[in-house]
């Protein structure tokens, strides 16, 4: 296994950080990895927020789902799909733009999050470890504000980002699915009840499967950030999909 792939399967989360400072150069040679990430058609339809103020990072660890760590963490990047520059740029071209409708907002996911990704790689290869906060999609009126978002911008992913702790490095991977189960061959096949118990009942360990679906149903599925995350991820698309032009 080469130095690239064995960085790509070694890589965890990590949410505990020495407090060491990252340098300038290692945090410029991170936000450069992540605007080399391919895009669709050479737009880069994404804005990456560099958090440096303190009071903003205390805030955003409340506001994403109360995690404490997010203010610590040396780095905090917010990669933002961004439909707005491009609107913009041809409204100001004379070019007549439609507005942005839904294909435009997942394309620019996309390119986000691919970007996002070149962003952890390169931090891995600097021997920095991070971690990605979802719940940036929550309390979309908030970070709206706080993040002062224009219309067609919305926030696809947050990394914090910082030196591991010796314990964070020597944390366990968690284990993923077979590669059997997550690889269909040439079509999608929809999973019966058995085939998906196998595919995810390594995640139960001393639990049987069915108590530990539930639970998991309970804490993540079902929980309320999660019922939050699509209340607000439907009022973002609403601004998209009302702007359409059928």
């Amino acid at each position: 296994m080469n130095e690239i792939l064995s960085s790509l399967h070694q890589r965890k989360s990590v949410r505990v950080y020495t407090g060491e400072p990252v340098s300038p150069a290692a945090k410029r040679a991170i936000l450069e990895a992540a605007c080399a990430a391919p895009t669709a058609g050479n737009q880069q339809l994404y804005t990456i927020l560099d958090i440096t103020d303190q009071a903003l990072k205390d805030r955003l660890a409340e506001t994403c789902d109360h995690q404490p760590f997010i203010a610590r963490a040396e780095l905090v990047l917010i990669f933002c799909a961004d439909c707005q520059k491009w609107y913009d740029a041809f409204a100001a071209g004379g070019c007549a733009p439609r507005k942005p409708g839904a294909g435009d907002l997942l394309l620019a996911f996309s390119d986000a999050n691919i970007a996002a990704q070149n962003a952890v790689t390169a931090a891995e290869s600097l021997g920095l470890g991070s971690c990605y906060i979802g719940d940036i999609l929550e309390q979309c009126e908030t970070h709206r504000a706080l993040l002062n978002l224009p219309e067609y911008v919305v926030p696809a992913a947050m990394l914090v980002i910082g030196y591991p702790t010796q314990q964070q490095k020597e944390r366990r991977k968690p284990e993923r699915c077979p590669l059997e189960s997550i690889v269909h061959e040439n079509g999608y096949h929809r999973m019966d009840g058995g085939e998906l118990e196998a595919m995810l009942s390594h995640n139960a360990g001393h639990r049987s499967y069915q108590a530990w679906l539930e639970a998991f149903c309970a804490r993540k599925y079902n929980s309320d950030f999660s019922r939050e995350m699509t209340r607000s991820a439907e009022v973002y698309l609403r601004t998209f999909l009302e702007g359409r032009e059928d």
